[in-house]
C-alpha cells in the first residue's frame, strides 16, 4: 500500500503536470477550437488509449526492474527528483505556446481519434517520464506492482478529467487560452521545481 502522504503528493504533482500544455493538450485544444468540444473529447479518447498502452508497459516492466534493483530504489528516486526539477526549469524558460494555432485534424471521427492515439503513443518522452516519476511514490516494503497499478489508474483518471476540461474550455474560451501563455509557463515551472525540491527534502529526512 502507498503511504497516504506520498499518494496525495502524487495526485498534486500529476495535476500540475497535466496543466502544462504538451502535444496531447495542444491537439485536443486545436480540435476543440476548430470543430467543437465533442471532437476534442474524441481526441482525448485517442490520447488516453495510448496512455493506457504506455502505462501497461511501464507498470509490468518497472515491477520486474524494481524487483531486481530494489537496493537501487533510492538512487532512482533521486534521479526522479533531478528530472522533475529539470523539466520545471525548462517549463519556466519555455517559449509561450499559443494553443489556438496548432493545426487541427481533418473533420473525421476516425482520423481525429487515430491522430490522438499516434501523437501520444509516439512521444518518446512519455515512457522516460513515467519511468522517472513513478518510483518517487513507491514504498519498497509493500507490493510494488499493486502500488504501480494504483498510481497508473490514478494518473489515467486524472488525465481524463483534466484533459477533458481542456477540451471543454477550448471550445468556449479561445481568447482566454491564447492570452496567458507566459503566466502559465511561470506558474507550472515554479510548481514543478517546488515539487522536486519538496521531494528531495522529504527523502533527506
Amino acid at each position: 500500500m502507498i503511504e497516504p502522504g506520498l499518494y496525495l503528493t502524487f495526485i498534486a504533482a500529476c495535476v500540475v503536470l497535466m496543466l502544462i500544455p504538451g502535444p496531447n493538450v495542444a491537439l485536443i485544444v486545436a480540435n476543440s477550437v476548430a470543430y467543437g468540444t465533442r471532437f476534442g473529447l474524441l481526441t482525448l479518447g485517442g490520447t488516453a488509449t495510448a496512455m493506457l498502452i504506455q502505462l501497461t508497459l511501464v507498470v509490468f516492466g518497472m515491477s520486474a526492474v524494481l524487483g531486481v534493483l530494489g537496493a537501487w530504489l533510492e538512487w532512482l528516486r533521486w534521479l526522479g527528483v533531478i528530472y522533475l526539477v529539470y523539466i520545471g526549469v525548462r517549463q519556466w524558460l519555455a517559449p509561450v505556446v499559443d494553443l489556438t494555432k496548432t493545426k487541427p485534424e481533418p473533420r473525421s471521427a476516425r482520423s481525429i481519434f487515430l491522430r490522438g492515439l499516434l501523437v501520444s503513443l509516439t512521444n518518446p518522452k512519455t515512457l522516460l517520464f513515467f519511468g522517472a516519476f513513478f518510483p518517487q511514490f513507491i514504498t519498497p516494503e509493500h507490493d510494488v506492482q499493486s502500488q504501480l497499478l494504483l498510481l497508473a489508474a490514478t494518473f489515467v483518471a486524472l488525465a481524463l478529467l483534466l484533459d477533458g476540461c481542456w477540451a471543454v474550455l477550448a471550445g468556449r474560451a479561445r481568447g482566454f487560452l491564447a492570452g496567458r501563455g507566459r503566466f502559465r509557463n511561470r506558474l507550472s515551472g515554479g510548481l514543478l521545481i517546488g515539487a522536486g525540491v519538496g521531494l528531495a527534502l522529504a527523502r533527506h529526512r
